[in-house]
């Protein structure tokens, strides 16, 4: 599922938004983040909003925020689970900077911009999980792919292939 959704990024992550499994699209977007943010496990909330990883790239980064402030405030109310209530503490904290909490137009999808090559790349992503898992811990597992929102971000991926996918390091 991963790979069949090049050239554009995808992954798949746990119940703690730990990836567990990514396509290679991805990994380009990895190149200039703090490698303590990559030892494992690596978080992707934490990797998306820490400015040691990819917050310095998403020029929409409070709409970013609140749309994960969202979602794992509704997980923690069903699962009141200690990790990732300390993920929302470092990272989702109602007083932090940007957390003015912007219309966000939808919750299924998540609209992100960010700043790569010199360009502004404009992206939504889905997060798909799985119901009435064969295997228990299949019902723990999300992918979530990303989308070109527009022709002009379309392009950025299907540029001629340098390194994997076309993609430019930021």
């Amino acid at each position: 599922m991963l790979r069949a959704h090049e050239p554009y990024p995808a992954l798949a992550f746990d119940r703690r938004w730990n990836i567990v499994m990514t396509n290679r699209a991805v990994e380009p977007f990895f190149a200039d983040v703090d490698p303590d943010l990559l030892r494992p496990p690596v978080n992707l909330v934490r990797l998306g909003l820490d400015p040691r990883g990819f917050a310095p790239l998403v020029v929409n980064l409070a709409d970013v925020r609140a749309v994960f402030r969202s979602r794992i405030t509704r997980q923690l109310a069903l699962t009141h689970d200690a990790e990732l209530a300390a993920l929302h503490d470092e990272l989702l904290e109602p007083g932090s900077a940007d957390a003015s909490d912007p219309s966000v137009a939808s919750d299924v999808l998540i609209p992100m911009v960010l700043r790569l090559g010199g360009r502004e790349v404009r992206l939504f992503s889905t997060i798909t999980t799985f119901g009435t898992p064969m295997d228990i811990t299949l019902d723990e597992v999300a992918v979530e792919s990303y989308y070109p929102a527009d022709a002009e971000s379309a392009a950025y991926f299907e540029e001629p292939r340098l390194g994997n996918f076309g993609l430019h390091k930021p």
